[in-house]
């Protein structure tokens, strides 16, 4: 079981903690326990409680009604929201659900049944990313269990390199680009999202991977001179010095320019070198992308 903290759980639901607060109060449908220095903490049922109740809640049903309704009324009422939002967040809500209780075959199947149903296309945008955006700060404060990370992780990765091999642009673009993952750096789903961005502009992608030694990167800059670079920072290594990383890329690749997203863009105050630019939200990389 994990034990999420109530700003896990403002994250992932989108309720404000103060809200949560507020709710616990009022009504019978939260009892986090806590911990002997008296901090909330949340289970894996109250998790599905949460995001049950949140999804309701947004579209149109008061928490004075949900509070009277059992288990077997709120899930009729979840699959009886017919806008085209709700049914996309209820999948997330699910995929969520089904990786904190580790039921992966029940995970893969929900996939692949909304691939089959809306094409990968759609549900890489629609489903596969928001999802990631959701659980992605709980990777970072290692609320979720790194066998849960992996296990899901992996079974994306597949969906999204199946998304890029079938990806089909109508789009004629002269740009290429070069992707990578500094040293200490494993996480790729967020650059094989941009990869898959990419194609579908156009774009020519250069694709090195996780791990990338700054020596290896400076040989296929001179070699094949592409137009830009793009690396994606999840969770590096505890000793990675992003100040160090930049001025040590900015010299091997001169002037190219650098693209970074990825939570470690967030949280960076330093100067960046002239040639780097910081994509902080999905927006911005959606927007640079196209």
């Amino acid at each position: 079981m994990n034990a999420f903290t109530i700003k896990d759980i403002e994250n992932l639901s989108g309720v404000k903690a103060h809200t949560i607060r507020i709710w616990e109060q009022r009504y019978d449908f939260l009892k986090p326990q806590r911990t002997d220095t008296n901090i909330r903490y949340y289970s894996n049922e109250e998790l599905k409680i949460i995001l049950n109740i949140a999804l309701l809640n947004k579209f149109g049903y008061k928490i004075s009604h949900i509070n009277k309704m059992d288990v077997e009324e709120m899930h009729q009422k979840l699959n009886t929201l017919s806008y085209y939002q709700a049914q996309q967040e209820r999948r997330i809500n699910e995929l969520i659900c089904l990786m904190v209780d580790l039921e992966i075959e029940s995970f893969e199947e929900l996939l692949d049944r909304q691939i089959r149903e809306k094409g990968i296309e759609k549900i890489i945008s629609e489903i596969i990313f928001p999802f990631l955006e959701r659980i992605g700060i709980l990777w970072v404060t290692n609320n979720i269990n790194p066998a849960q990370e992996h296990l899901v992780t992996n079974l994306i990765r597949q969906k999204i390199i199946v998304g890029i091999e079938t990806s089909v642009s109508q789009i004629k673009s002269n740009k290429v680009a070069l992707l990578f993952l500094p040293e200490g750096e494993y996480h790729e789903l967020g650059l094989l999202y941009v990869y898959y961005l990419l194609k579908k502009n156009g774009v020519k992608v250069l694709y090195l991977g996780a791990d990338v030694p700054a020596a290896d990167l400076e040989f296929i800059v001179k070699t094949k001179k592409p137009d830009y670079l793009y690396t994606h920072l999840t969770t590096v290594a505890h000793n990675f010095n992003s100040e160090k990383f930049m001025h040590n890329i900015h010299s091997k690749v001169g002037d190219v320019p650098v693209m970074i997203s990825g939570p470690l863009t967030v949280a960076y105050k330093k100067s960046i070198p002239p040639n780097f630019h910081f994509l902080k939200s999905l927006q911005e990389v959606k927007e640079f992308l196209s």
